[in-house]
């Protein structure tokens, strides 16, 4: 009998398609539908073959929008599916660990979406497991995947920007901020651990890395300036225990300095701005809101006698999905080439993707940054 390990390699390298089964893909608007399932779809080696929802009469629903013919009600049954190889978890953050560790019981592969746990000891016990399985995982922290940030990597090791001097990335989280979406009241309660210093900022750190290296001595400041967001539909106050600023300073690999600043909300300034300044060049990735992993990425560049920056485009080589729009798709784009990567690296034997090795470490460096600001100063209400 194949272990899964060698059935999904082997299936990645016959060219026969890796059967899907995503956990939480609903039919109306579920992150899975807006990224997952695009990206699925766009990337040849992949085939959806089930689905899973909180109940079976919902699945079925979802079933019939997103043409998926295996629903199921709970997620031990989509694991059983003989049919799926790889298990899509695209559930909220609490569920995470209980869910994954069902399909790992069920010999299958992961995915689980970022945040991989609900806190640092979840994503361990996760990856502990996973080891144990000898299963191959992957985790959504898809930004580094964008051609946008490919593209950077290159460059600066090419040298484009010289040596490195220094990084500064400005960001806004949109849910943290005055009004919330009614389907978003959940990240405005820490205990959920889907906060802004886990989601975008996080995000922003793994895609920073990257590029750039693991940033030493990092130090993390969170601050509460919130305590209630207004639901943007009803009208009413919706309780905010989760931090809306949040402040980071590192050192890269050969002591060049990084900073972050990530505000709740959306800015009428600037969204998302990331600059690399070295002695030759710099480069500065912009978007129009703070998550680099769901958002369309310019990039720009100036070097030498240049006095300014100018619009870099990406090589065509690193668009590896090229049915997706990095606009009009942006939700799917970084997802989708992850998962193209993830079939490179069975086929391979590489690891650029992340596993849940890499989760916990990731969850492990916010958490040993963090160092929360003192209560004072905050403002009642929106």
């Amino acid at each position: 009998m194949k272990t899964s390990e060698s059935l999904l390699a082997e299936l990645a390298r016959s060219g026969k398609p890796i059967g899907v089964g995503v956990i939480g893909l609903g039919a109306h608007g579920s992150w899975a539908e807006r990224s997952h399932l695009p990206a699925l779809r766009a990337v040849p080696g992949y085939e959806l073959t089930a689905l899973s929802t909180s109940s079976k009469q919902s699945a079925e629903r979802s079933g019939q929008v997103h043409g998926v013919s295996r629903t199921f009600g709970t997620a031990a049954e989509l694991a059983a599916c003989d049919e799926v190889h790889l298990v899509v978890v695209a559930v909220k953050v609490p569920h995470h660990r209980e869910l994954v560790r069902t399909a790992l019981n069920a010999g299958k592969s992961v995915l689980c979406e970022w945040p991989l746990g609900n806190g640092l000891a979840e994503a361990e016990d996760m990856a502990r497991q996973a080891q144990s399985s000898a299963v191959p995982t992957a985790v959504g922290l898809q930004a580094r995947s964008h051609p946008a940030l490919a593209y950077a990597r290159h460059l600066v090791a090419d040298g484009y920007v010289g040596e490195v001097l220094s990084a500064t990335v400005v960001g806004s989280g949109g849910a943290w901020g005055a009004t919330v979406g009614p389907r978003d009241h959940y990240v405005l309660d820490a205990a959920n651990g889907a906060t802004l210093l886990t989601i975008p900022f996080g995000h922003a750190l793994d895609g920073l890395a990257s590029v750039l290296g693991e940033p030493e001595e990092l130090r993390i400041r969170t601050a509460s300036r919130r305590t209630s967001a207004v639901d943007s539909e009803s009208g009413r106050h919706v309780p905010m225990t989760a931090e809306d600023q949040v402040v980071a300073s590192g050192r890269l690999p050969g002591g060049a300095v990084a900073c972050f600043h990530y505000r709740g909300g959306m800015s009428r300034g600037t969204n998302f701005r990331w600059e690399i300044n070295g002695t030759e060049g710099d480069l500065v990735l912009t978007a129009p809101i703070g998550h680099p992993q769901l958002s369309p990425l310019a990039l720009e560049g100036g070097r030498g006698t240049s006095t300014g920056l100018a619009p870099l485009t990406v090589p065509e080589h690193y668009v590896r999905v090229p049915e997706l729009d990095p606009r009009a798709d942006a939700p799917a784009y970084a997802v989708a080439h992850a998962y193209q990567q993830f079939l490179r690296d069975l086929r391979e034997g590489t690891s650029a993707v992340p596993d849940f090795a890499h989760g916990a470490a990731r969850h492990r460096s916010i958490s040993a940054g963090a160092d929360r600001l003192a209560e004072g100063g905050r403002i009642v209400g929106p």
